[in-house]
């Protein structure tokens, strides 16, 4: 499976302290104007300054670690602000742009591992947690209900509080010139990406392609197979794009039996309604779960290029992803 850059900076932090040294964790909590990284992100740095993760793309990075050397952040949690308003790093950040950072200083110890280790649990999707901090104290790490989506930030009175859940997924049942897009406005949001394919040709071809399959996760099997075997999580969207009624109906028919958050297949108005009805003789998903397809896929933008739908379908995903 291919991690996340927060899954990997979590893998990181585990390993630095099974090493007995001091870890500092950041995390991004607000963002106004322009910022790279979105709340959520974080950054992990240890005792002799190895680095992973990243809160701003470089704009803050260096300041943050000169003031780390200079014995600053010591307090088991804190909050800062960098632009407007805060600290004032050495390269501006884009339009003017500022960003709330939580930063914990972690000792090496067996509750600290056991706190990384359940962090790195939830962004894996084993479990779904509350981060809760009230100012200058160590987080307590609570269990939640199941959360989809990006991390979410509150405020109540003086505790700050962060819902820690798995990255969205997206899973393209089916390669394809509009998949192929998907795949590159999906990396540019942050998602994890698989690709569920059994057709040799289509592989090869992606595999020959480094710069759009890099940190894809690929499997090498029949889409409605895998559904079958495996199912999916609740944070996973699944787009079936080949226009292969042979794929597609019993891809969408093993998904509507998953706990997918969203479910899309190309296809004009009237190849949909032909599909709705395909499925429906087949008798095994209900009215309830034919309704979770979402067909023709994607928002009503016009689209007619491969590009431009796939903007339609990823902006749909995003939609539903925010609860709007």
């Amino acid at each position: 499976m291919v991690n996340s850059l927060d899954i990997t900076v979590l893998e990181n932090a585990l390993s630095w302290m099974g090493r007995q040294r001091c870890i500092w964790l950041c995390t991004v909590l607000h963002t106004w104007g322009s910022a790279p990284r979105a709340p959520g992100s974080l950054l992990a740095v240890s005792e002799e300054g190895a680095v992973c993760g990243s809160l701003s793309g470089g704009c803050i990075e260096q300041d943050f670690l000169r003031r780390l050397a200079a014995g600053d952040y010591r307090q088991p949690s804190q909050q800062i602000r960098y632009g407007a308003g805060g600290l004032s790093p050495d390269v501006a950040l884009p339009c003017g742009g500022s960003l709330n950072v939580l930063i914990e200083c972690l000792p090496a110890s067996a509750e600290s591992e056991h706190y990384l280790a359940q962090m790195l649990r939830a962004l894996r999707g084993e479990v779904s947690l509350e981060k809760q901090i009230a100012p200058g104290q160590p987080a307590r790490l609570i269990p939640a209900d199941l959360i989809t989506g990006q991390p979410r930030v509150t405020q109540q009175e003086n505790n700050l509080i962060l819902t820690l859940s798995a990255a969205t997924t997206l899973l393209i049942a089916g390669l394809s010139p509009v998949a192929d897009y998907c795949i590159h406005f999906a990396r540019m949001l942050g998602f994890h990406i698989q690709v569920c394919e059994h057709r040799e040709s289509l592989l090869a071809d992606f595999d020959a392609r480094p710069v759009l399959s890099a940190g894809v996760e690929i499997i090498r099997r029949f889409p409605a197979r895998h559904l079958e075997l495996h199912g999916c999580p609740a944070h996973t969207a699944v787009l079936s794009l080949t226009h292969d009624a042979r794929i597609d109906d019993l891809t969408l028919a093993e998904a509507c039996h998953t706990s997918a958050f969203y479910i899309g297949a190309l296809g004009s108005q009237s190849n949909s309604e032909r599909r709705r009805v395909r499925l429906a003789e087949m008798g095994e998903l209900s009215a309830k779960q034919l309704a979770r397809i979402s067909a023709p896929v994607g928002m009503a933008l016009g689209s007619k290029t491969p590009p431009e739908i796939a903007l339609a379908i990823m902006a749909d995903i995003v939609r539903v992803k925010n609860g709007v």
